[in-house]
């Protein structure tokens, strides 16, 4: 489990960048900073009906818009009909099983050295970069290990 800003300092920057800060807001940004999944706004709606039963799904994607909009959560397009997030900002690479759909980080891929070789190369200043892998997990590889035999 990794855990992103504390409630106070979210806090603080929503109020410092204008925004509202609501119990809704907070619980949005509280479970995607309390998880590894990457889940999508639809999972994060179906999760905090639990505790919120009357938040719409409204709710939830204009929170993680002004989320991504001050830096707090990052979107990720990893090729399905809807964005993941992720409450981890710092530039790092992802991969996505093709067959169940889960997504992990990739956690030692110097990316670093990856955006200079392409500013050098191109001649860009890069202002950002998403990596995305694809492949099979290690669960579905299993599952398809044991049909086969």
């Amino acid at each position: 489990m990794r855990v992103g800003l504390k409630p106070k300092e979210v806090t603080a920057l929503l109020r410092e960048r204008g925004f509202k800060v609501t119990p809704q807001r907070l619980a949005v940004y509280n479970v995607l900073a309390h998880t590894t999944e990457h889940p999508s706004a639809e999972v994060l709606h179906k999760e905090l009906l639990t505790y919120y039963p009357t938040m719409s799904l409204a709710t939830v994607y204009k929170s993680l818009k002004i989320f991504c909009s001050v830096g707090l959560v990052q979107e990720l397009n990893v090729g399905e009909d809807s964005f993941r997030y992720d409450a981890n900002v710092a530039a790092h690479p992802h991969i996505r099983c093709m067959h169940c759909g889960r997504v992990d980080d990739v956690k030692t891929l110097p990316t670093e050295v990856f955006s200079r070789q392409v500013m050098e190369e191109t001649g860009y200043q890069l202002t950002g970069q998403q990596y995305y892998f694809y492949g099979l997990c290690p669960t579905c590889q299993q599952a398809m290990l044991a049909q086969e035999a």
